[in-house]
């Protein structure tokens, strides 16, 4: 097979906006609770007309500060309440939102502000504000602090602005107004804002919502969102809570409060990246390694992974059930208590999960449904659902998608959910769109039943001296199942082999280095550490059977420090930026390959 579209549920709004999904909610259940905000060490919860309230006086601020239809107003900040509140307060002023990360460096700030031609900006904090106002443009006049408590500041402000301006100001705004103005991350090049419309938003979380209405339209459902709302994929979930009415809450701070707010909040489902799901594997493998039960520990995954393949083959070995059982209370009800203790699936999209990792979620009472997508089709084009799951896959085409698979094996892309374009930008739009098609960049392939396989990145391909095309993502995504890996990066373009830049869990080490003797060792005093090498070489070699001896990795370096963001060798969802890295690292890299 190499096209496939799904049925729409939710057909292509032809008009309204997504200031509808806040006012008619308000209006048709004005005391469902549908946001809770943090306080203290516990939530307050907030109903379908106290939400519209807020966001209406701030809306009426953004107003009153001379804000006009069609103008960009930028946030930065972290996940949290009040980011929802303006972004659909800044729709209900007739504005176009433009997203920043809090962790975005003043030389991208002053891109995005200008490129964007934004005339507000919201800062999360004081230091924030401090950090970026050397690169602030003469045309973005207002500076707010949301932690200068930014929604009193501009109810007050917006007291003399009427109801009926809000109205005309949301009546002018169609499925085909530009809702926001995403900007890439910038792995290949200076950032791109990418156009989505109210039409791209409406088509995405209504077909999501209802396509996977078992997570999103569960009585009594809830959701943490504690990934950057600055990105699509957090943005499409937080539409799309609201959309369905979900009760949705805000953890800012997942490095500090994840494991707090997930046990107060209890959510029903979560949504994060695979990096997320490895950690939690890893933290209670080594959690039970320390407490002397590592064996039990990698026996209950074994059985977690044959239970959910059982599951696909419909038919259980017998004893399976009881062994499942048994390692259910012993470890699997554990890490469901780690994640609040009510979770039982969880969405997962920016990277590849890999197949073992699917298998020992769901095996463990937690199916992790995979989907795929990018900021130019607004988050997922492709999910996996309770319904229809191929673990190792991304799923089908959400409703009203369509997928191609080019001759070269490029994943095209087509349906309501595409970006009208890059802002600003014709020679990019023309490099992307083909027809009816959106080019992803992306290579993969459908299966018989439609589900698609991602197999690698186009411009990530490397091609060896030898002439071997490798697609590194497949070495790398095993390579990082290892507990003590954090970050890798493949490389051997045009060399006689393939080589790998391998760093170090700062956390997991701890243990490795307390277990080994090594007292007083660091990453750095490691890097050269027999041992230490021995260990990485096993998921070296555990990766390697993945793939084909042309295309194994022969020789690695452990790096002495970790890539991050703040180094700039990670982007905001920690995807690695290949240039970056080989830049910094070309002295690491060159010597892999000195003694050939």
């Amino acid at each position: 097979m190499n096209e496939i579209t799904t049925p729409v549920l939710v057909p292509e709004a032809t008009q309204g906006n997504l200031t509808n999904l806040i006012a008619d909610r308000a209006k048709s259940e004005p005391e469902r609770i549908t946001i809770s905000r943090p306080l203290g060490e516990g939530w307050q919860p907030l109903t379908a007309r106290e939400v519209e309230s807020d966001i209406r006086a701030a809306a009426k601020g953004l107003v009153a500060a001379g804000v006009q239809i069609g103008d960009r107003v930028a946030i930065m900040a972290r996940t949290r309440y009040e980011w929802t509140i303006l972004d659909f307060a800044s729709w209900y002023a007739g504005a176009v939102v433009v997203p920043i990360y809090e962790t975005s460096s003043p030389e991208q700030v002053d891109w995005i502000l200008n490129d964007s031609g934004s005339v507000a900006l919201f800062v999360e904090t004081p230091i924030l504000r401090e950090t970026v106002s050397p690169v602030i443009p003469s045309h973005t006049k207002h500076i707010w602090v949301m932690t200068d408590d930014v929604l009193e500041v501009l109810r007050r402000a917006g007291e003399g602005v009427s109801d009926e301006e809000i109205e005309r100001r949301r009546a002018a705004l169609t499925p085909e107004t530009l809702a926001t103005l995403i900007y890439t991350s910038g792995t290949t090049g200076r950032p791109k804002g990418v156009q989505l419309t109210h039409g791209n938003f409406l088509s995405e979380c209504g077909n999501v919502v209802q396509g996977a209405s078992d997570l999103f339209l569960k009585e009594g459902g809830s959701t943490l969102l504690f990934l950057p709302v600055a990105h699509v994929f957090g943005r499409m979930v937080q539409i799309g809570s609201i959309t369905a009415g979900l009760h949705l809450a805000h953890c800012g701070d997942p490095a500090t409060r994840l494991p707090l707010d997930l046990a107060s909040f209890k959510p029903t489902f979560v949504l994060a990246v695979p990096r997320i799901f490895e950690k939690v594997y890893n933290g209670a493998e080594a959690k039970a390694e320390a407490a002397g039960k590592g064996k039990i520990f990698r026996k209950a995954a074994e059985v977690a992974i044959a239970y959910s393949e059982n599951m696909d083959a419909k038919k259980f070995k017998p004893g399976l059930a009881l062994k499942h059982k048994l390692f259910d209370a012993l470890v699997y009800s554990k890490i469901r208590t780690g994640l609040g203790g009510r979770v039982e699936a969880a969405i997962s999209g920016g990277a590849p999960l890999g197949a073992r990792l699917g298998h020992f979620y769901r095996g463990a009472g937690i199916t992790i449904l995979e989907g795929y997508g990018l900021t130019e089709t607004t988050a997922g084009a492709t999910l996996n659902l309770s319904s229809a799951l191929r673990i190792g896959s991304v799923g089908r085409p959400i409703p009203g998608t369509s997928i191609k698979i080019a001759e070269d094996g490029e994943v095209l892309i087509g349906g309501a959910i595409v970006m009208k374009g890059y802002w600003q930008n014709d020679a990019a739009n023309q490099e992307v769109f083909t027809d009816k098609w959106f080019r992803s960049g992306d290579l993969g392939r459908l299966d018989e039943e439609g589900f698609l396989y991602i197999t690698g990145r186009k411009k990530e391909l490397i091609v060896t001296a030898g002439g071997k095309n490798v697609a590194p993502a497949v070495l790398e995504d095993r390579l990082r199942a290892h507990p003590l890996v954090s970050q890798c990066m493949v490389v051997g373009d045009n060399q006689p082999f393939i080589a790998a830049l391998i760093t170090i869990d700062p956390d997991m080490i701890k243990g490795w280095i307390a277990a080994n003797n090594k007292t007083g060792a660091t990453i750095p005093s490691l890097v050269n550490d027999p041992d230490l090498i021995a260990v990485i070489q096993t998921a070296v070699d555990e990766a390697n059977k993945a793939v084909s001896k042309a295309e194994s990795i022969r020789k690695f370096a452990i790096l002495a420090t970790d890539f991050t963001i703040a180094d700039g060798q990670l982007t905001a969802k920690l995807s690695v930026k290949r240039h970056v890295v080989a830049e910094q690292f070309a002295s690491t890299i060159a010597g892999l390959y000195s003694k050939e």
